[in-house]
This record gives structure tokens, sequence and C-alpha cells, in this order.
């Protein structure tokens, strides 16, 4: 979910300017657009279906803003229109009955200076206009483009600078004029602004099906904890049933159950201890060393694995979907593969009792501590959602002045992981001074409010990116954070986000991480699960440089439903290991030749995982220079969606790569 309301106000100079621009002598065509009545032979925007529109907060609004407020660009109201919020799109079919789309686009102005946009409208599959960079209290801009002939329309509000707080976008007076005398009517529908790549099959992939019966571990090679606090890890493990695990040199505190393979208890002291584990079965043993780390904000040494309920389910999350997609990361073998947490996002939460202890919604979780309870007896990890203000993005109850309360709460229900939305804090800190102690202080807050509790819970900031997070969330105790928007199942979005991470890789590293959002394979829908509208190939894409960048890998898809190109996606154990790998060391982009690029980084080993990646709309050879990723010479390369060697290379490696495709290859041998 995205809440993008504050911050600053409108300027003196800038008020002035709008009372000036509103007194101006308009142009036909804004005369026309500012008018309440329809032109003959013409549609407004908002009479089509907006339930096709997309939007990243909120709902589309017909004839007002995001925030339902009157329609208004630097001053000027406007009766029509439709008021949006980035990143949204909208695909029409104008029957090739159109003969002009009229509109004026700019940052609404509730957001009183806040927000930046770019408005694109695409044509029969061609960007036709692109605004540039319009923010809060900027002039708005006009539309008028020639539809003559055209088929197909798509207009797109895109963020501007990777955050999509206050990006509330208005299609003022919004209209599609027709032919002259025509009974056909343009019609709101289905699908992405651009027109789909070509469909390849996507890069040769390693299949579950090939998981040998050997007992193997897989999973982080190292975990932290907080002495005296509960600890929960699920030894990983694949291999033919019955297995039995065994565990030598555990810390004191700690004890192991060798037929579920769940290491419990508490440490005892602070401390780094190596422990062998072991896992055994009918077709051998396997036995691999785990690093535990006790101390203070110790937590994730390593990026999360798991699932958020966001994606898919949205606001019609409730505990039989929780309980559900618990037994399916077990019984699909995610969490044999490392997955561990099960998190709960917007929508469980219903007021306060009298002592100001925040409830649960009783139609949807009517025993929060039950569900805990039967998450952790499967070995996994759970995680809840809140906001520093009054309500979260939902609407729902949130944390503001009872943060205390609330940790303990969490802890009393025993909850392992917080996701804190920036939500409606923005209104209520509103009049305070802009700057970064405004937007550290909620997340201090909270970081001082679980610091007081028994228990170990993740820290996750979900604050968009604002005041560049990546530089400071360490500082306050962040475990991961945002860099961006809400990311949504398109080409664009997903691209767009990941690819634009490059320069935040120096601030991540064990115990703290850069997140561009939860995943967007396998079935989504927000609240409407459907098929993934991204390509196989696509979708690669995403997680290889979700990989690379060592972010959390939360999928947001109905596990009950895996397919096994997901599956294939997510358990390959040697991209888990690259995701996984104890350095912390996150990736950076290290060239760029048009649309292909090359991002690398180093592993614990003394290899490199280099990612190979074509941004064009068709097939290509990718190369990567040693060179370029600081190494020389003859050099070992394997291919790791495929798991299999591929040879000695002199200068760099080729790969052919799909269109909006990508390679994630191993270099060098290990030490």
């Amino acid at each position: 979910m995205a809440w993008r309301h504050h911050l600053l106000g409108l300027t003196t100079v800038g008020l002035l300017a709008s009372a000036l621009w509103a007194q101006r002598d308009p142009p036909a065509d804004e005369v026309l657009i500012r008018s309440a009545d329809l032109p003959p032979d013409a549609v407004w925007l908002e009479s089509l279906d907006l339930r096709l529109m997309s939007c990243d907060w909120q709902t589309p609004q017909a004839g007002k803003s995001v925030e339902g407020n009157p329609l208004k660009l630097h001053g000027v109201t406007y009766p029509h229109g439709v008021g949006s919020h980035a990143r949204s799109e909208f695909n029409i079919d104008l029957k090739g009955a159109a003969t002009r789309f009229l509109a004026m686009v700019g940052v609404d102005d509730e957001k009183q200076g806040q927000g930046s946009v770019v408005f694109r409208v695409w044509v029969d599959g061609k960007v036709v206009i692109e605004t540039g960079t319009l923010r809060g209290g900027d002039e708005p801009k006009l539309i008028s483009l020639d539809l003559t002939g055209a088929k197909r329309l798509g207009l797109v509000i895109d963020d501007a600078d990777q955050s999509i707080d206050s990006d509330h976008g208005d299609w003022a007076g919004a209209l599609i004029k027709l032919v002259a005398g025509t009974e056909l009517r343009p019609v709101a529908i289905r699908g992405p602004v651009e027109p789909p790549v070509p469909v390849e099959p996507p890069i040769e992939m390693w299949s579950v099906t090939q998981t040998p019966p050997a007992p193997a571990i897989h999973g982080p090679r190292v975990t932290g904890a907080t002495p005296g606090r509960p600890f929960l890890f699920r030894i990983p493990a694949t291999g033919e049933a019955p297995l039995t695990f065994a565990a030598e040199g555990l810390p004191p505190g700690l004890r192991l159950d060798s037929a579920t393979g769940v290491i419990s208890g508490a440490l005892a002291a602070e401390g780094t201890t190596d422990v062998m584990l072991t896992v055994r079965g009918p077709k051998g043993a396997s036995s691999r060393k785990l690093t535990i780390i006790g101390g203070q904000h110790k937590l994730c040494q390593t990026p999360p694995l798991g699932w958020n309920s966001w994606n898919v389910f949205a606001g019609a999350i409730d505990e039989v979907k929780v309980r559900a997609t618990a037994e399916a990361m077990v019984s699909s073998g995610l969490a044999a593969h490392g997955y561990v947490y099960v998190n709960i996002d917007d929508h469980w939460e219903a007021g306060r009792d009298a002592a100001g202890r925040i409830q649960t919604d009783p139609a949807k979780f009517p025993n929060m501590l039950a569900l805990c309870d039967y998450v952790h007896s499967l070995g996994l990890k759970i995680g809840i959602y809140s906001s520093p203000g009054p309500t979260t993005c939902g609407g729902r109850t949130a944390s503001w002045q009872h943060e205390l309360l609330d940790a303990q709460q969490y802890a009393a229900w025993g909850f392992d992981y917080l996701k804190y939305d920036w939500c409606s804090y923005g209104d209520v800190v509103r009049d305070e001074p802009d700057g970064l102690p405004k937007l550290q202080k909620p997340y201090r807050v909270m970081r001082e409010a679980l610091d007081q509790v028994d228990r170990d819970i993740v820290f996750s900031f979900c604050q968009y990116g604002m005041g560049e997070v990546w530089k400071w969330g360490a500082e306050l105790g962040g475990n991961c954070w945002r860099t961006t928007g809400d990311i949504t199942d398109t080409w664009d979005s997903m691209s767009r986000i990941g690819f634009a991470q490059d320069g935040h890789e120096q601030y991540a590293g064990p115990g703290h991480w850069n997140d561009p959002d939860m995943l967007v394979v396998g079935k989504v829908g927000w609240g409407r699960p459907r098929a993934n509208r991204m390509t196989p190939n696509e979708q690669v894409t995403h997680i290889t440089l979700w990989v690379l960048q060592a972010a959390p890998l939360l999928l947001g898809c109905d596990l009950t439903q895996l397919d096994e190109f997901t599956l294939n996606l997510m358990c390959n154990d040697e991209v888990l290991d690259v995701h996984q790998d104890p350095l912390g060391k996150a990736a950076g982009r290290k060239a760029r030749d048009g649309q292909q690029e090359i991002w690398a980084r180093a592993l614990s080993d003394g290899t490199l995982a280099v990612g190979l990646f074509n941004r064009g709309r068709d097939a290509a050879d990718v190369t990567v220079k040693w060179a370029d990723v600081g190494l020389a010479g003859e050099q070992p390369v394997r291919d790791l969606w495929a798991r299999k060697d591929v040879g000695r290379h002199a200068d760099g490696y080729t790969g052919r790569v799909p269109a909006h495709g990508a390679r994630l290859i191993k270099v060098g041998a290990a030490r």
C-alpha cells in the first residue's frame, strides 16, 4: 500500500504565480475542458470504467482528486476529470472513432507543493506525449492530441523521483472527442499500455524436479538473535524422507528437535558460535556450518526470505488464508529452501480496548495468539503491519501515540516482523519543520519501543525512499527499508524500480538491507488473484535483480496455487546462495550499453555473481568484460539459473539473453 501525504505548503511566490495563471485568458481547448458541459460528439474520461485504471494508492476518482476533493490544478477547479495516483495506467479501446484527446495534467493542489509525476500518453503502442517532471505547484500542461484513425489509447501517470509520496496526478477536464455522428463509444480495457514483448521461451532453468534424493542443507549460513529472547530457526533441507537432524556445538540455551530440524530456546549469552548441522536420510547425509551470532540488534544477518499478503490478497486477508499460506510454504518446498516469514499486511486491525490495546478484526482474525503459535509450530515466523500515523493506508487503526503498547502486544502475540508504513503520519505532522528529523522521528520512536519488549522483531521501514532513507535507515535500527514506491506486475513498474537501485548498494549489509518492494511473481492481484502480467523472462529479470541487490525476497503471490515455473524461479539453491551470501555485499551497475546492463556483487568465497540484462524488446547477445567487474585473465563461468558450468573464458563472457530477460552467472574459482 502507498500513502503519500504531507509535507510543504506552497510558497508565497507559488501562490502568487497560481493566482496569475488562473486569471490569464485560456486557449479554446482549455475553455472546453474547464466547462461543466460536455461538447457534442464527445465523452468525459470519467464516464469510462475506472475500475480498470490502476492506481498505486487508493482508487481513481471520477470528477475528484484521489482524496475526494474537487479537481484543482494551479488554482483552477475543473468540474470533470479523473484524479489518480502514480503509478497509474488506463487503457482505452477507441474503436477507431476518436478524433482528439484533451486534458490538463499536473499534481493536484491538495498536495500543497508536494509530489512529482510524469504523464505519458501512448497511441497504438507508441509513446506520443511525455510531459517531463511535473511537481506540486508547477503550472500544469495542456494535452491536445490528434487521435484520428487511432485504435488504442494508453494513459500513464508515473513517479518522477523513485518515491511516489504525494504523487496525486490529475487528468483534469479530460475528454475524448469523437467522429461526428458516430454511435461507437470508447471502452476501458485491461492489459498493459506498452505492447507485450515477443513471448520467448525462458532461459534454460534448473527444475525442482531435478532435486536429488540425497540430503542437502540450504538457506542462510548465518543467523542472529538477542540473548534471552525466543530463538527459532528451521534448518532448510531437501532429500528423500524421512530426514533426521543433528547439530554439534549449539550455544547454551538452544536445543534441536531432531525430527523437525527446528532449533529453539533462547541464547544464554552474547557471542558468535559455529554450529555444524547435519541432515540424514535414506540416501545419505550432508553437513554444513551455521554461524549463530548473539547480541543486540543482530537480526537479519541475511536478507529476509518469505511472503507478504498484500500483493495477492490486499484487504481480503484473514486467518484462514494465513494458515493456508503457512502450510503451503512447507508443503510446496519453499521452507526447505529457506523461506520462513509469513507476513500479514494491512486490514487485520479493529480499534482499541479501554486500556488502549490494539484489537484485531474479529471476523478476520479471531485469535491472533493461536495463529502465531500455529505458524511457529511449523518452524516458520510471522509478521505484522502498522503505521506511525493514526490510521493505516487502508484506514484501519494504527500506532500513533500507542507505539509501546503496540510493540508489547505484537510481542505478546508472538510476532517476529513488523512492516511500519508511513501512511497518515504525514497529516499529523504537517505543521512541523521539514527535514530528516521529521522523517526519522516515527521510526526512532518505534525502534525504542521494540527495544523494550522481550521478543526479537525485524523492523521494516516502509516510507518509500523519502529523505534517501538508505543513508540513515541502519543508524535508526532498521533491518530493511523501502527505497521506492509500490511495485506492480508490469515490466514498466518492475524494471523502473529495479534498475534505479544503482548507488544504494553501499548502504546495505548484514542486518540492514535496501528493499525495492515485495515480489510480483506468480499469481497476484491485490484482492482479486489473477495470472501474472509479466512474461517468464521478465520475472527472471525481477528475481535476478533482487537477488543481486540483496533485497528481501518476500513473495506476494498465492502460495496455494504455485505453478512449476514460479517454484523453479524461487527454489534454485545456487541462486538463493547468492542472495543469502554471508558477506552481504549488494550489487551495483558495472556497465551499460544501450539497453544492456551488467550488475555484479562479490561473494564470500571469492567469486563474483554477475547479472547480464537485456532491457530491449528483441533477444540479444550480452557481454560482460572481465575488466568491467575487476577481473583479468581466463575465468571459469557457471550458469546459475541452469546450474551448469559453461567453460572457461578469457577477457569476458557473452550470453544470449531474451527480450526483457537476464542471465545470472558465477565467475571465478571459489577459495
